[in-house]
């Protein structure tokens, strides 16, 4: 058995982007800074930020592009998923992103964020991780999204 699980509270780097594959999904890519705060040996405070690359696909994907915005904070469960490309010069290179499943919009309202709205998504009992029906957590308001299962073999428009 093996588990890959990633939690994060974190804020934007950046507006996500959104945009969509040749056969219409939608994919939506953001950076994600967490902070770490603490006390060296000498007393003196220090920080260290972390940068993640975050990726929506689908229904998620669109509640983000409309959403989110540089310095919004959120919670974000996923899965680690590293992938190559070949860049412009033929090289090889290797990027390693965030598969987002689950968001949760943080912060008040006087940010003049939405704050509070819950998205993602939730498996069936008694589907299999990959190829069941997938339903989204509704937010705040009530709202429900219908999303399907996500297919590692989707187009990646990058």
């Amino acid at each position: 058995m093996s588990v890959n699980k990633v939690i994060l509270v974190g804020n934007l780097g950046k507006d996500p982007e959104l945009r969509y594959t040749p056969s219409g999904t939608a994919v939506a890519t953001f950076s994600l800074a967490t902070t770490e705060r603490y006390k060296d040996r000498e007393g003196q405070r220090q920080e260290k930020t972390e940068w993640h690359n975050i990726v929506a696909w689908r229904q998620l994907a669109e509640i983000c592009g409309k959403f989110l915005h540089k310095g919004k904070q959120v919670y974000i469960e996923g899965k680690i998923q590293t992938r190559s490309y070949d860049d412009r010069d033929g090289n090889k290179r290797y990027i390693t992103e965030i598969v987002m499943d689950q968001m949760q919009m943080l912060g008040s309202k006087d940010d003049g964020q939405q704050g509070g709205g819950g998205y993602g998504a939730q498996q069936d009992s008694g589907s299999s991780a990959r190829g069941g029906q997938q339903k989204s957590a509704g937010s705040s308001r009530g709202e429900e999204f219908e999303e399907p299962a996500f297919n590692p073999d989707d187009e990646i428009p990058f």
